[in-house]
């Protein structure tokens, strides 16, 4: 898969999910073979003011990453992209995020509702920048408002050089199912590589995904929570039509080494707190989770949480 001049080596993708898609989770998720990842949404605004956490984010240790950057002033966006493009593969703009601390301030899927606003965004990126700027988006605003088509039409004349459509609108948040037929629509409008997204839990629903709406590659978001081996399950899939799911002992191996390098990267104190939920989630299924999430979310130490990894293989 191309996107402008870069050649990825797949086209399984990592989504840019906040909060989860740190440079740890990124780096197992590679692991597997996922062929490309975004970086958590970094605001424009931030990174005009040299915010040192900001550019934290943008870490990718050497990995084929794009910056995520999400901001609703041209300018501001304009002005970060120099600096985004020191860290990724490319720029992609943030048009689809629903949480309101960011429509509120009309950034993310809010662009969806104002499309001179959002042309205008692309565009200022598009003039500032020497590599590829990408957007991804959801299906519209809202039923009443599904405008996904028109917003990826505009997106690649005004420079894009791909388009990630979720389909679902910004009401729906991660409620109901993703639209398929909407992403369908936005590959008729468009000749810029489509990237899909939405409900992808299995390689089959990748592969259907891919087949229903003629998009280019698929991005996995919530499927690879606890799950980053989806991957490589997938990519057995796609060569001979079947896949092997991992051991618990497998899981739980990878687990640990996720943790590890939570903690490496930031530290015990905040490691293992941001640990928890991915602990809880690489559980999900074996016998006597239930029992040991109470203790995950108490722990604080790096060897209390593999302590507690041990236990869900003991059972």
């Amino acid at each position: 898969m191309k996107i402008g001049g870069i050649e990825l080596k797949n086209n399984l993708i990592l989504a840019p999910m906040a909060g989860v898609a740190d440079l740890p989770f990124r780096m197992v998720c590679h692991s597997f073979g996922a062929g490309l990842s975004y970086t958590e949404m970094v605001s424009a605004k931030a990174l005009g003011f040299e915010n040192e956490k900001t550019f934290r984010l943008m870490s990718t240790e050497g990995l084929p990453t794009a910056v995520q950057l999400f901001g609703s002033e041209p300018e501001a966006v304009a002005a970060a992209v120099p600096m985004a493009e020191k860290a990724g593969l490319f720029i992609d703009i943030n048009m689809g995020c629903p949480a309101p601390k960011i429509t509120g301030n009309g950034e993310g899927s809010a662009l969806m509702k104002d499309l001179g606003r959002a042309r205008a965004v692309i565009e200022a990126a598009v003039g500032a920048a020497s590599k590829p700027v990408t957007v991804k988006m959801r299906a519209g605003w809202d039923a009443e408002h599904i405008n996904a088509p028109l917003l990826a039409r505009l997106a690649e004349e005004a420079g894009a050089a791909a388009v990630t459509v979720h389909g679902r609108t910004r009401e729906q948040f991660y409620s109901g199912s993703s639209d398929r037929s909407v992403i369908r629509r936005v590959r008729e409008e468009v000749s810029v590589p489509l990237i899909a997204n939405g409900d992808v839990f299995s390689p089959e629903d990748a592969v259907s995904l891919m087949e229903q709406t003629g998009a280019d590659g698929v991005m996995i978001g919530r499927g690879s929570q606890g799950r980053p081996w989806i991957f490589a399950m997938i990519t057995e899939y796609m060569a001979r039509g079947g896949y092997t799911e991992p051991s618990p002992e497998e899981k739980i191996a990878v687990a640990s080494r996720h943790i590890a390098l939570i903690v490496e990267h930031k530290g015990e104190y905040i490691g293992a707190r941001e640990a928890r939920k991915h602990a809880a989630w690489y559980i999900r299924g074996l016998r006597g989770a239930a029992a040991l999430r109470a203790e995950i979310n108490s722990a604080e130490t790096l060897e209390k949480m593999t302590e507690i990894m041990k236990k869900a293989i003991d059972g």
